[in-house]
């Protein structure tokens, strides 16, 4: 009897044990969900014709890889004008910036020195010497008048006695009257260097020298910081216009911008694309991450916990993962929430970014997240 009992009272201690151990342990807290990528729609934002479809569904893709090419148009015409119109800015940019050449300012200066001499010459009148010689000149003419007369009288006897022929009176008289007419020209040209220069003559002098002496002066301290800093516009504009023209030519060729898988291709050469419209889906394996959903009354996680997800596909194999997102709002709520069974019926989204395991796990693979203990 005393072994007997003791047995019984032994056993007794271990079930009252094995229930206390049920009732305090602590078993790890599990939410399925499902795994998933983002998804990027892909385009051009300039547009045009299909040229070439590189890529294909299901592809594998790094970032950069060229997916779809489109027609250049005349953006390839527009982009040589542009370079064109900022080679020329360029160029002025220059020129105002290094001033004028040497034989520039040496042309004004000479312009301005010959003015400079005329005026000098027309303030101080006729030398004595230019005075002697117009009279020389007027003499001469004058000498050269009586001659004339001379022979035209001669010419006139003779004629009158049928000697002379009527064209040697006609060459006669045409002599007399250029021989008059020169005598008037030299005696106007003794008269005016005698009167000496007139005041107006003299005033458009003066004008043409000052216009001469400005330009000089603008040749000797070059150009101004107006039209330099114009000028530099010119070609910042000139310059920018290049530089979107270049960007419109980089749009032609629809590149993945991460690495990922191609979704969806709905093209083929000589289709259009919109600019700004999607052309190709691309799915985003670098960032995958857990829908899951979890019941109100285990809502203790936070946004930071760090967690542990498993899928089917791996059996026995954890992959790392972090809580980014828990919603405020409850889901799948019940019509009438009465009793705390019912109000533990309601779940909450979170998200769990994966940090592990992204080169193996595929989006669509159910998948277990592990939050930690629950009892």
């Amino acid at each position: 009897m005393p072994k007997r009992a003791l047995g019984a009272a032994a056993a007794a201690v271990v079930l009252i044990s094995l229930l206390v151990y049920s009732q305090q342990r602590h078993v790890p807290l599990k939410v399925s969900g499902t795994i998933e990528a983002d998804e990027i729609r892909i385009g051009s934002r300039v547009g045009g014709r299909v040229a070439r479809v590189r890529a294909v569904e299901g592809q594998a893709v790094k970032t950069g890889d060229p997916l779809i090419e489109l027609e250049p148009f005349q953006l390839r015409e527009l982009l040589a004008q542009a370079k064109a119109q900022l080679g020329q800015a360029q160029a002025e940019l220059e020129r105002v910036t290094n001033g004028f050449r040497v034989e520039e300012k040496a042309q004004a200066k000479a312009k301005h020195d010959q003015l400079d001499a005329v005026v000098r010459k027309l303030v101080k009148g006729a030398r004595d010497e230019d005075l002697a010689t117009a009279e020389s000149q007027l003499e001469l003419a004058e000498a050269q008048m009586e001659l004339a007369k001379l022979r035209h009288q001669r010419i006139e006897s003779l004629l009158a006695k049928q000697v002379a022929a009527q064209e040697e009176m006609d060459r006669a008289v045409s002599e007399l009257r250029v021989a008059r007419a020169m005598v008037t020209t030299r005696r106007e040209e003794l008269n005016k260097l005698k009167t000496g220069t007139r005041e107006e003559e003299l005033d458009e002098a003066r004008a043409q020298l000052e216009q001469a002496d400005q330009e000089w002066q603008l040749r000797k301290r070059g150009y101004r910081d107006e039209e330099k800093a114009e000028a530099r516009a010119a070609v910042e504009a000139a310059d920018a216009a290049v530089r979107v023209i270049e960007r419109q030519v980089e749009e032609l060729v629809i590149k993945a911008p991460v690495d990922g898988v191609v979704e969806a291709v709905e093209l083929q050469p000589g289709s259009l694309v919109g600019a700004n419209s999607p052309a190709i889906s691309l799915m985003d394996t670098t960032h995958l991450w857990v829908r899951a959903y979890v019941p109100e009354d285990r809502l203790s996680v936070k946004v930071g916990d760090a967690v542990s997800v498993t899928v089917d596909s791996y059996p026995g194999e954890k992959f790392a993962g972090r809580i980014t997102f828990v919603s405020r709002q409850a889901e799948f709520t019940p019509g009438n929430v009465q009793t705390p069974d019912d109000r533990s019926q309601q779940v909450f989204r979170i998200k769990v970014n994966l940090e592990s395991g992204l080169d193996r796990l595929r989006p669509g693979m159910a998948a277990d997240v592990w939050l930690g203990k629950g009892k």
